[in-house]
């Protein structure tokens, strides 16, 4: 269930625009021994990120004349980091890659080391770790470290690094790339697959598609052939075969279904190039699973809107024998969810392409159509918001309303997975790039001061914990919410206010205005703005527990944000004396804990779960898989009360395991609504180089009861209040340990 959601360095790394030289010999120079003339850095190697210093040091070395030493210059800047980067053709054979390397660290806070692996592809990034959630700081002499990854198969380029985000200094030496446990220069070559799509570039430069002022009759043309494009897509054998650019087949035919006169010219159109692409595959024996959660939709396919001899020529490619292996779309080993392969991202496209800008929707609306396990959740017709989004894409003529346009777009899947990732410079632009030094949440239906992102700079504002917002610059809060929900992608209402109360204090201006409670009084306080460099929007997502501390003698508390696997046998002995365990899932777990922490609360296996997963021979089918156990036989199992706590910041990997923890005999889940986006993410890239996600299986408890939208629905519901919020309290940690305190 991995998201990168909270993690900044992630998001800016996982971001960047490479234009760094990659290296196509076969000397990768991982010990650093090779080192030209003047450059401050080893040959092949180059600097992500800035306000850091990476130079060669002759004296502290692992092997070797060289390491590489990282250290900020000057005092460490919020969200800011450096990196020793190089990147390799990625041409080989193997299912798994790893990176090793040795580092040395001295006196590193305010943000971890950790090694770099990055894969990239045609559709952007396909594979990313950098040990960030390991949260490794301190001091420690050399050794060795490791992260692995799977290989993707349709990959480009492997960027490798190590990473420092804090405060300290971080030696590296001696990287090794491994492909399933052998060297990678001993790896096998891929023999690269010469595919017609890769070879058409006719629209490269743009897509000449000229439209005529909308009319009901264009916008059900366009409505009509996003539909078909897209079933052709992944139906077609041909198109699978990957015989055609499929971008480009949609530049061809588009002008011509804008010319047509009529319906009867129209479906003639669409049919000569359906038969146009290639012979369909033999008709095939197909019958519904017994294990199927959700069937494609073929009812847009109308004979009295295609006509009879249209009709059947779509579907007779809906019935032919279907490849297993698909240009377009592939499932994720071990997990099935899809894996979106050489969708171009057209980083430099011109936004006011028109043809590029229907691309987009047609691209996602399809993806999400075929593709996303959740698409009965969706509160309307599908096929309808194709229709809704035609003329509002064909008037998103800048950057920023086509992008805007995208983001509310991919908001109508209620997905919190869902978003416009990245650190987009338009998009942060049109939020603000200036931030209050407060924090606000929605509490008790307010937005509410909780905390400081810098407490000097927050205590200067005036404002206090526990103040109430009602107004920002005039506009009461009531109105920011109404006017931005549209724009918030997430999976229920509770995590649209979460991630509306980051953006709330966003300006381009140096000060905004606040209306403002304090206590009874109401004030109007002018507070000033700061860039990034100033304040750590991020710090609260950055902050570590401890993974384990007693509460008192009897009542132990457990932080699934730092613990790891291997601190359950010592942890779990000092559990066992206790009458109570406090599990604090307000965070996104460093670990996957549910199978190992299970055997020890659990007395015997029990099933907690099962998925649905899509099809590449039938898209738009889904099928429940088996069930997935936790726990063990184990008389000596914990007796005590287990008290789980969780609440909108609860996603994902969190959410999953909670589903597993809650079964324990004396467990009870207290606090708020989670926010309610289970199962591995799949990523999608958009021309512009959007990058956004969705959740690509489904997550079901095992009676089938849904978690999307629906979230891990608490046994106990306790939220915070402003006064408690005021007074300094944590309310659900207090519910905790009176409940366990109760006879």
């Amino acid at each position: 269930m991995k998201i990168i959601l909270l993690v900044t360095i992630a998001w800016i790394i996982s971001s960047l625009c490479v234009a760094q030289q990659v290296n196509t010999t076969n000397d990768f120079n991982l010990g650093f021994e090779n080192h030209t003339g003047d450059k401050k850095l080893p040959d092949h190697w180059f600097q992500w990120g800035s306000g850091y210093k990476i130079s060669l040091d002759t004296e502290t070395t692992h092997g070797g004349k060289y390491s590489a030493l990282i250290e900020p210059i000057g005092e460490k800047s919020p969200n800011t980091f450096g990196c020793i980067a190089t990147g390799i053709p990625s041409k080989y054979e193997g299912k798994e890659i790893e990176l090793r390397a040795y580092m040395k660290y001295s006196n590193v806070v305010n943000g971890p080391i950790g090694l770099m692996i990055r894969i990239d592809g045609e559709s952007g990034v396909q594979g990313f770790e950098n040990m960030q959630g390991r949260n490794i700081q301190g001091t420690k002499d050399w050794s060795l470290f490791s992260v692995k990854i799977p290989y993707p198969e349709h990959s480009s380029t492997i960027f490798i690094g190590a990473i420092l985000s804090g405060e300290g200094k971080l030696w590296v030496d001696d990287f090794q790339i491994l492909l399933d446990g052998r060297d990678i220069r001993e790896a096998k070559i891929k023999t690269p697959k010469q595919y017609p799509a890769d070879q058409d570039t006719e629209f490269a430069s743009g897509s000449n598609i000229l439209l005529p002022k909308l009319t009901s009759k264009t916008i059900t043309e366009l409505q009509i052939l996003g539909q078909v494009w897209g079933f052709l897509k992944y139906y077609h054998p041909s198109v699978a075969k990957g015989e055609y650019n499929w971008d480009y087949e949609l530049f061809r035919i588009l002008p011509k279904m804008i010319k047509s006169k009529n319906a009867e010219d129209r479906n003639s159109i669409l049919n000569e190039w359906v038969m146009g692409i290639g012979t369909t595959a033999p008709k095939r024996n197909f019958s519904t699973p017994d294990s199927a959660k959700l069937l494609p939709d073929f009812t847009w396919i109308n004979p009295s809107i295609f006509g009879k001899e249209l009709t059947a020529s779509l579907n007779s490619v809906r019935i032919g024998e279907p490849d297993k292996e698909h240009y377009y779309i592939a499932l994720a080993s071990g997990v099935g969810n899809p894996v979106f392969k050489n969708e171009r991202s057209y980083v430099s496209m011109d936004y006011q392409d028109a043809g590029f800008r229907l691309l987009g929707l047609f691209r996602y609306w399809n993806m999400i159509n075929y593709f996303f396990p959740y698409k009965n959740l969706i509160d309307e017709d599908w096929n309808a918001v194709l229709r809704e989004f035609i003329p509002k894409m064909v008037k998103a003529e800048d950057e920023l309303q086509y992008k805007l346009t995208v983001l509310a777009l991919i908001a109508r899947i209620h997905d919190t997975h869902a978003n416009i990732w990245g650190m987009d410079h338009t998009l942060s632009s049109y939020k603000g790039l200036r931030y209050a030094a407060v924090e606000t949440n929605f509490i008790e239906g307010k937005a509410v001061v909780t905390d400081y992102f810098d407490d000097a700079l927050g205590e200067k504002s005036g404002l206090k914990i526990g103040d109430v917002i009602n107004a920002v610059d005039g506009k009461t809060v009531d109105q920011i919410i109404k006017e931005n929900l549209y724009l918030t992608p997430a999976s229920n209402y509770p995590t649209q206010l979460r991630n509306i109360a980051r953006d709330l204090l966003r300006s381009n201006k140096d000060t905004v205005q606040l209306d403002v409670t304090s206590g009874t009084e109401k004030k109007t306080r002018l507070i000033q703005t700061f860039g990034q460099d100033q304040v750590n929007v991020y710090a609260r997502f950055q902050k570590r527990d401890t993974c384990f501390r007693m509460i008192d003698s009897a009542i132990s508390y457990i932080y699934p944000g730092t613990l790891k696997n291997e601190f359950l046998p010592t942890i779990m002995d000092k559990v066992k004396k206790t009458k109570g365990l406090i599990i604090d899932f307000r965070c996104y777990p460093s670990d996957f804990i549910v199978f190992t922490l299970s055997e020890y609360l659990l007395p015997a296996t029990k099933s907690f779960v099962k998925f649905s997963v899509g099809s590449i021979t039938t898209p738009g089918l889904f099928t429940f898989g088996t069930k997935l156990n936790v726990g063990r036989n184990n008389p000596d199992y914990y007796k005590g009360k287990v008290v789980i706590i969780v609440n909108e910041t609860t996603q994902s990997s969190a959410e999953y395991q909670t589903m597993g923890l809650q079964l324990a005999p004396k467990a009870v889940v207290i606090g708020s609504t989670t926010a309610a986006a289970d199962g591995n993410v799949s990523k999608i890239v958009l021309p512009g180089n959007i990058q956004t996600m969705i959740s690509g299986i489904g997550v079901y408890y095992p009676d089938g009861r849904e978690t999307q939208r629906v979230g891990i629905v608490p046994d106990i519901e306790v939220k915070p209040t402003i006064n408690g919020i005021r007074d300094g309290r944590d309310e659900l940690l207090e519910k905790a340990i009176s409940m366990i305190n109760e006879n």
